[in-house]
């Protein structure tokens, strides 16, 4: 006998069943809870949101300020900030050439006061 036949264990003498695997409990599925949450805007800064748990609405109508949009999509990720803070720029700088041309309308109408003095 040389050592490698040594190493080879013996043969069985009659053929073994498969091992099973130890059954697996059922788990438990996860619950999934769905939630849609739509934040709508307009050129002039205003925001809104509603909330629906599957189609009963549980909030509507709620002013949100447009900074604390723009901090909420940055805490649920980056992908989601990046457009909705274009939108806000936007919106900034629409309302900024609006506060401009007021102060121009405002200044003539100063001026127009003056005159009548």
């Amino acid at each position: 006998m040389t050592m490698a036949d040594s190493a080879v264990p013996p043969a069985p003498a009659e053929p073994t069943e498969p091992v099973k695997a130890p059954a697996r409990k059922a788990g438990k599925k996860t619950k999934t809870l769905e939630l849609t949450l739509t934040v709508t805007g307009t050129a002039d800064g205003e925001w809104r949101a509603e909330l629906k748990r599957g189609t009963t609405y549980v909030a509507r109508n709620l002013a949100i300020a447009a900074a604390a949009v723009s901090r909420a999509a940055r805490e649920l990720h980056q992908d989601l900030a990046a457009p909705i803070d274009e939108v806000i720029e936007e919106a900034r700088s629409e309302q900024a050439a609006r506060v401009a041309a007021l102060e121009a309308e405002l200044q003539a109408a100063r001026a127009a006061l003056a005159d009548l003095d």
